[in-house]
């Protein structure tokens, strides 16, 4: 989102200042040799034997390939040399693959390791099949661990990482800070997809212990037996307890759906996994983040007795039908730690509590929750179901206010152990939401995954303009979080001038994200990324600067989450020039950027 634009135009200039006059570029291929000297006609045949090589400044691409082997960076690139990069050859399809390694990879086996090294990135590999069941080992996709700092892992896709015995986990990203006082940072974890794992007792992708300054964006995590996105605290990764958190980071335009581990061993047929959790975590912005088909979309909570998570802003996220609980924040029960100084804003809920458990609900409020504020949300619920659960006489100082709430019949709220049947009732028993109200949102197209509001939603313009750090100067689209003067309750402002409705069908046309294509210029391959909220017919069609139709790339319905395509301009003999690319939604035209082709 150009909400963060300023961010990666920082990474930007600092790459080029720290690029060297000495970087080289060298190659691995299934055909090479690691007798060889690297080049593009003679080389390398080994990943491993290539980041052994190689210094900051320089690159190695991979060509097409399976490549069965555990790769470990044993050397750092440096803020005055450069990254040591290590990536897909443009347009090919590079490989690692585990199959018969991890008893190989020591206690914590992973298909790309990076321990305590710094300034390194690996871009657009393809990670499976570290596979065991073996409960004395750790394995990971990617692990970074130690006091590593400037990472980068970029645009790779895991999945079938597995751990099959009942009593251990294994990871599909994982970031451990086990040192003090220096953190894990400068870490940007960046349009990667994990899915398929088996993840025992750990996440899909998690950073634990001392980890700090990150952003976390545009990654996909789907169909996995455990946590999608965790953000841990206090277990005791790192020796000393006051730096033993992730902190201090950014989580933005991430996907995750079909997360659930009533399937996991180790779970016990319990649905308990979150799409996005805080374990302990501080200081974190999670925004414009969708979260559906989760047993919980997002958890706010300590899991370790006298530890907080706080500092928690979740804002500008689409969370529906998840099975158990649209947002859960404190601990699942009396011996665990507290949330507190969160504040839950401009978030857009609907269906969650698809399968009608007893303990679920579109918000759920559990132990320890203190100095919480909750506003601007948009909470939906199917009929007969709770909108807010609030069971506990524990907690203080949490405000509810300028909420809108709806269901079609028989809804009710619990607020500190008493149940409400009416709005009314809950506003005057609870002594909260004196602003708030219950009323039909307009959603757009709901059941579809589309929370934006259209025409005369009673959601416009009842919001309460907090601090800019809190709601953000965006909403989820990047359109402006405040238009004429007041924010709109949920996760998109409506805006009739701008806003993303087909005038002639009344329907959301920009229920997606299109990036700018990587690199740009490019010759003759570059790489067009795009996020889809929900599914639908996507068609992308490459244009020359007079509108002339080149290719059509992509005419087919795709599903929700993250996508990449590759185009290669040399299959078209296209010269040096401007060239367009568009993507229309179920037929419709929605967007269109401008890419360059340098001969």
């Amino acid at each position: 989102m150009e909400r963060f634009m300023v961010y990666r135009l920082v990474i930007l200039v600092v790459s080029l200042l720290y690029a060297s006059s000495d970087a080289a570029i060298y190659y691995v291929a299934k055909s090479g040799s690691d007798t060889n000297n690297g080049s593009e006609t003679h080389p390398w045949l080994t990943i491993q034997h290539a980041v052994d090589q190689v210094d900051g400044g320089d690159t190695v691409y991979v060509k097409s390939g399976v490549y069965n082997e555990l790769v470990t960076f044993n050397r750092s690139g440096s803020q005055t040399d450069g990254y040591i990069v290590v990536q897909n050859a443009p347009g090919e399809a590079a490989v690692i693959d585990g199959n018969g390694l991890a008893s190989s990879g020591g206690w914590a086996p992973a298909l790309i390791k990076i321990v305590s090294k710094n300034y390194i990135k690996v871009i657009g590999f393809e990670l499976r099949n570290l596979i065991t069941s073996d409960g004395g080992i750790f394995p990971a996709g990617i692990w970074v661990r130690g006091v590593s700092h400037h990472v980068e892992i970029v645009n790779n896709v895991v999945h079938h990482i597995e751990m099959n015995a009942s009593d251990a986990g294994a990871h599909g990203i994982a970031v451990y800070g086990t040192s003090a006082p220096d953190s894990i940072h400068n870490l940007r974890i960046e349009g990667n997809e994990i899915y398929a794992c088996k993840l025992g007792w750990s996440e899909s992708l998690v950073l634990n212990g001392n980890v700090s300054n990150f952003v976390v964006s545009n990654n996909v995590v789907h169909d996995n037996d455990n946590i999608g996105y965790d953000f841990i605290g206090f277990e005791g990764e790192c020796p000393d307890p006051a730096f033993d958190q992730a902190r201090n980071g950014q989580v933005y335009d991430n996907v995750v759906y079909n997360i659930d581990s009533r399937g996991n061993p180790a779970y016990g047929g319990e649905a308990s996994a979150d799409g996005f959790y805080v374990d302990g975590g501080r200081d974190i912005v999670f925004d414009g983040n969708t979260a559906y088909q989760c047993n919980i979309g997002f958890e706010l909570a300590s899991e370790h007795k006298n530890k907080s998570t706080s500092g928690i802003i979740l804002r500008n996220n689409f969370i529906y039908d998840n099975h158990v609980v649209g947002i859960a924040i404190g601990g699942y029960d009396s011996q665990r730690g507290t949330t507190d100084d969160c504040n839950i804003v401009n978030n857009s809920l609907y269906n969650n509590n698809t399968d009608n458990l007893g303990w679920g609900s579109e918000i759920l409020i559990q132990y320890f929750c203190n100095n919480n504020t909750f506003k601007n949300n948009i909470i939906y619920a199917a009929a007969n179901k709770p909108l807010l659960l609030n069971e506990t006489q524990t907690g203080s100082n949490n405000l509810f206010d300028n909420n809108c709430y709806y269901g079609a019949s028989g809804n009710y709220w619990v607020w500190r152990g008493t149940t409400y049947a009416d709005f009314n009732a809950y506003q005057s028993g609870s002594g909260q939401e004196t602003l708030s109200i219950f009323a039909d949102p307009l959603y757009l197209d709901p059941d579809a995954g589309n929370l934006r509001i259209g025409p005369g939603s009673p959601a416009i313009d009842k919001g309460d303009n907090l601090n800019p750090e809190i709601i953000g100067t965006e909403d989820i689209d990047g359109n402006e979080r405040i238009f004429n003067g007041i924010v709109d309750l949920g996760a998109s402002e409506f805006n009739s001038n701008t806003s993303l409705i087909d005038k002639a069908s009344g329907r959301d046309i920009g229920n997606f994200i299109l990036y700018q294509n990587e690199p740009n210029p490019f010759n003759p391959v570059t790489a067009i990324r795009y996020m889809l909220r929900s599914a639908g017919q996507v068609k992308l069609t490459i244009y020359d600067f007079l509108g002339r139709n080149i290719k059509t790339i992509v005419n087919e319905r795709q599903r929700a989450g993250y996508h990449t395509i590759l185009f290669d301009a040399g299959s078209y003999a296209l010269p040096s020039a401007v060239y367009f690319y568009s993507l229309k939604l179920d037929n419709r035209l929605v967007k269109t950027k401008k890419m360059v082709l340098l001969r």
